[in-house]
């Protein structure tokens, strides 16, 4: 039985769509323990919007993962097998990194936090050239687009726990209780690894660190071409620069509009959580019937435009209504643009080099949050030109003043269409319009129940 003809209770309920569930969640902690835990916990602790933008270059290791990968895909832990090997030591070195947190205070042992920070990015990025990995081995081709959208629907649901359980927590316990709690729940993940085999019995290995550093990179060169492959990552590392510009220091933004922790954790992180996973739902059922091609520039303009609804929320100020309202639409086009995105990624990768092109994919996707990332409480806040860096900072033009939350949100926007030009040659409107189609197999399934598809 094909995966077209399959009943929906079969095609979701078998055991590699439950993997995938907690592959996705055990993923997706981890970061947002960084991205939306730790800059409230700073904020509230006295840290300057500037520290906080440049804590954000911790988050390299996503950036650089594919570095390591090759390594990763060459040796493994003595235990376990290949992939869980590496997924119990990720997961054990996080749960460690995410506890040890709470023991320090930010105004007094601030590079206690920075190492901390750092080994939490280098083990979740670790973790995620495996699972991405693991993935792709586990899954069939004829089962790609449900099970990423799972994993992917798991991943922003474990947004939940450092961003709207975390939060509320710091309301009523201590930091060093909030870190404890939500370390804990890298349990899932342990247990996980613990529970299930490897997906390849007798998995091709590369014999040496030339053949797990070289081949995949000559494999996507000679199948695109080198002028290709250059507009191909160019692409990846724009598309979604607005959108994670305008994100980047949303909580600390929150906090700034006079909004509370509790408010945040309960109307914020949900406003953002549940249109995302909207978004990429409809994004991954448009998917099947307009292609991957189109998806990118609706998705694209979607993006763009609810950028602008923080601009707004800036000047309305502390009001609950507008806060939700505008966060929603922006997750909206967030989920909607990462659906697309992440089906242009697993386009783009060859499965017999897993590993290695996922995690430089995915690394320069990340590039702009960690880079650029670094420079926004900068451009918000504006600074002095007492040092080398804030010296490069007005060469580079740089407001000295700062541009404010408003003016901010629409430099954002601004950044965000050199990726969506970018499109005209590297995902042409009437292009491919058949091959590039994702997942066509399912698509009877997920266009009778209009619930799943792909992200």
């Amino acid at each position: 039985m094909t995966a077209a003809t399959k009943p929906l209770s079969e095609a979701l309920l078998n055991r590699r769509m439950l993997i995938c569930i907690f592959i996705g969640f055990t993923s997706g902690l981890p970061l947002f323990v960084f991205y939306n835990l730790i800059p409230a916990w700073l904020r509230t602790e006295g840290i300057s919007l500037k520290e906080i933008g440049l804590f954000s270059l911790i988050a390299l290791p996503y950036s650089w993962k594919f570095l390591w990968a090759p390594a990763m895909e060459r040796f493994h832990p003595p235990f376990l097998g290949h992939r869980r090997g590496w997924m119990l030591v990720t997961q054990i070195a996080l749960l460690i990194s995410i506890a040890s947190l709470g023991l320090f205070q930010p105004q007094t042992s601030i590079w206690h936090i920075v190492y901390l920070g750092g080994a939490l990015t280098f083990f979740s990025a670790s973790q995620d050239v495996i699972l991405d990995a693991y993935r792709r081995e586990l899954l069939p081709d004829d089962e790609l687009g449900l099970g990423n959208s799972i994993h992917v629907i798991a991943y922003r649901v474990s947004a939940l726990i450092p961003g709207s359980l975390g939060l509320i927590l710091a309301d009523h316990i201590p930091w060093r209780d909030v870190f404890f709690v939500i370390a804990a729940f890298m349990f899932v993940g342990i247990v996980l690894t613990l529970s299930i085999s490897e997906a390849q019995k007798n998995p091709s290995l590369p014999k040496n660190i030339k053949d797990a550093v070289i081949k995949p990179v000559t494999e996507f060169i000679n199948r695109s071409g080198w002028r290709s492959a250059l507009l191909i990552l160019a692409f990846m590392f724009l598309y979604k620069l607005g959108d994670t510009l305008a994100t980047a220091l949303s909580t600390p933004f929150y906090l700034d509009l006079g909004f509370t922790k509790t408010e945040i954790g309960i109307i914020a992180k949900n406003a953002a959580l549940w249109p995302s996973i909207i978004g990429g739902l409809m994004g991954g059922l448009l998917m099947v019937k307009i292609g991957i091609n189109r998806a990118l520039w609706l998705f694209g303009f979607v993006q763009i435009i609810t950028i602008l609804g923080f601009a707004a929320l800036a000047e309305i100020g502390n009001n609950l209504w507008a806060l939700g309202t505008v966060i929603a639409l922006e997750y909206l086009g967030v989920g909607l643009g990462t659906a697309a995105f992440v089906a242009f990624i697993a386009r783009t990768t060859s499965k017999s080099h897993a590993a290695t092109q996922f995690a430089l994919f995915t690394a320069l996707a990340s590039t702009p949050r960690n880079m650029a990332g670094a420079l926004t409480g900068f451009l918000v806040e504006g600074y002095q030109q007492d040092n080398a860096f804030t010296q490069m900072l007005a060469f580079l033009g740089l407001p000295e003043n700062g541009l404010g939350w408003t003016n901010f949100f629409f430099f954002c926007t601004v950044t965000a269409i050199p990726g969506m030009l970018l499109l005209f040659k590297i995902a042409p409107w009437n292009g491919g319009l058949e091959k590039d189609k994702l997942d066509t197999s399912v698509a009877p399934v997920l266009a009778n129940t209009n619930e799943k598809s792909t992200d």
